[in-house]
């Protein structure tokens, strides 16, 4: 991993760039919001860029886990048609500020691509600054040479190894073991509130801690509040720190998918929290409530 590129970067910074990257629109809905997130990229996105559908750069061989990770040839041949390169500097980026781009950044660190940043605030920070758009599909000059996958297994976690680690948690009362940090609401993490997938339980897995990933941004600009950036590293510690999570210890970051618990990887990552101290649970709470051997925890009655 370089440890020389930024991993936030700002629209001006972009702007100034923008030949020297590979610009990569990752923007992504829930699908109770209707939205057609690629028809909204061909009326408008960062000149250059490409769309990155984490629907179908995924593993599609697991219909009922909406967003996992690719296989690597799969991954590789993907980046191919991008005409994106092992060496290529990536900046990604969402409609919704920092988000789904979150989740592109985490798989290509998963992927071993070290170089690549998010673009703080996303799209709605690039036209507040009145910088031009594009419309359509982008053109693609082809890779010179393939791109070649090489995986980090330690920044991704199973089913296997949360259980474990959850009765290590157990056996310790939450002293031993990694310790799982759940973005979601924090109503579906008591159980207070359902799951959006009909028949999933909400609640949460024994030990863990909530940190919802709206937590993580903020309207910095009120005159521009659609504009949602990344806190300051020194706030995301602090609301790591007030949630319970001890920041010198391991962590696994969950979600209900796998998408904003990348959010809470990258914004850990940014505030200086080490690599080695992340993994992020790839099947999330979706793949832990489905199993009916899994011990679920509500906080209500």
């Amino acid at each position: 991993m370089s440890n020389s590129i930024k991993k936030l970067v700002s629209a001006p910074w972009l702007h100034s760039n923008i030949r020297n990257v590979k610009v990569l629109d990752c923007s992504w809905y829930l699908p109770f919001q209707k939205r057609n997130v690629k028809s909204e990229f061909l009326s408008a996105h960062v000149p250059g860029a490409q769309f990155f559908d984490i629907d179908e750069i995924k593993d599609l061989s697991k219909a009922d886990l909406p967003h996992m990770l690719p296989q690597p040839e799969f991954f590789g041949s993907s980046m191919d048609k991008f005409g994106i390169s092992n060496d290529d500097h990536i900046v990604v980026y969402d409609t919704a500020g920092v988000g789904p781009a979150c989740r592109v950044f985490w798989t290509f660190h998963a992927m071993g691509h070290g170089k690549i940043s998010v673009l703080n605030g996303g799209l709605p920070a690039w036209v507040v600054q009145k910088y031009s758009t594009e419309k359509g599909e982008p053109i693609v000059a082809p890779n010179k040479e393939k791109y070649t996958a090489h995986p980090i297994s330690n920044l991704v976690c199973s089913y296997t190894e949360v259980v474990k680690n959850i009765g290590q948690l157990k056996a310790s009362s939450g002293k031993q073991g990694m310790q799982i940090v759940d973005a979601r609401p924090h109503n579906r993490f008591t159980g207070a509130a359902p799951e959006f997938r009909p028949g999933l339980s909400s609640g949460h897995m024994p030990h863990a801690f909530n940190v919802p990933f709206t937590e993580i941004t903020e309207a910095a600009d009120p005159e521009n509040p659609q504009v949602q950036t990344l806190k300051s590293p020194e706030d995301i510690r602090h609301i790591f720190t007030r949630a319970g999570v001890d920041l010198n210890r391991p962590i696994i970051t969950s979600c209900g998918s796998g998408v904003t618990a990348s959010v809470l990887y990258f914004a850990l990552l940014n505030s200086g929290v080490s690599q080695s101290n992340l993994t992020l649970y790839d099947g999330s709470w979706t793949e832990y409530a489905l199993n009916p051997y899994s011990e679920i925890v509500k906080d209500v009655n």
